[in-house]
């Protein structure tokens, strides 16, 4: 099932494409033309990393929807169902493809990243603590992005549903400190679980803006959203066309 989602980017360069170019661009956008880091101790650049490497792990969940929802359009779905497998094979093959893409795209800001002068100062272990962050954070919208798409059921209702995902990606403490914010928005930020990823991955990469106690709330925010939305997904994925 993951060699049938890979097969996917072959067919659809410029989707592939289009995912990997549009976190370097809010990078650049946010560093350069908006940014301006209210709030931040420190080298923006150090700041603003983190938390765009954190949204881009919530951004770009469309791929996934319109994918799962085209395949359950055009009967394929169902098809899958009627083979003996795991109710959740096909899922886990699509989440599982849509990882590595994510992986293929943490390098690429990785390397733009660098180019613009970041570094990490955090060490080895603590760089690659940060990557196990950023992909589990990713983990687990994927599986809100399947579920999702399985309610929705049509591709068109993708854009929909998408719209869902922007509040959680801006609502959050990727461009600016809580501090330099209203009380109020301020606490709706501190609640937000990307909000507690950037803020890990900035502790381990060393930068401005990290808290250690963060690591925690970054680990188990992922493994609550995944204990909901993965059988969530798996029941409705279960319940197609009955």
């Amino acid at each position: 099932m993951t060699r049938r989602e890979l097969a996917r980017w072959g067919r659809q360069p410029v989707a592939v494409v289009v995912n990997l170019v549009f976190p370097v661009m809010l990078l650049l956008m946010f560093g350069y033309l908006v940014g301006g880091g209210r709030g931040v101790s420190g080298e923006y650049l150090d700041f603003l990393v983190p938390g765009m490497l954190a949204l881009t792990m919530a951004f770009g969940l469309e791929g996934t929807m319109i994918a799962v929802t085209q395949d359950m359009n055009k009967g394929v779905l169902d098809r899958f169902r009627s083979m003996p497998m795991a109710d959740g094979a096909v899922l886990v093959g699509r989440s599982a493809a849509d990882m590595l893409q994510s992986a293929l795209g943490l390098a690429v800001l990785f390397g733009v990243a660098a180019a613009l002068g970041w570094r990490a100062h955090g060490g080895p272990v603590a760089f690659l603590g940060a990557v196990g962050l950023l992909l589990l954070f990713r983990f687990a919208m994927l599986w809100i992005g399947i579920h999702l798409a399985l309610v929705a059921g049509k591709p068109e209702m993708v854009q929909a549903v998408q719209i869902l995902v922007w509040p959680v990606g801006f609502l959050s403490n990727a461009f600016a400190t809580p501090e330099s914010m209203p009380g109020w928005l301020a606490t709706v930020v501190g609640w937000n679980p990307l909000s507690h990823t950037a803020t890990a991955v900035r502790d381990l990469f060393g930068g401005p803006g990290g808290e250690p106690g963060h690591v925690g709330a970054a680990i188990a925010w992922p493994l609550v959203l995944l204990a909901v939305f993965f059988p969530l997904a798996v029941r409705r994925f279960a319940r197609l066309s009955r």
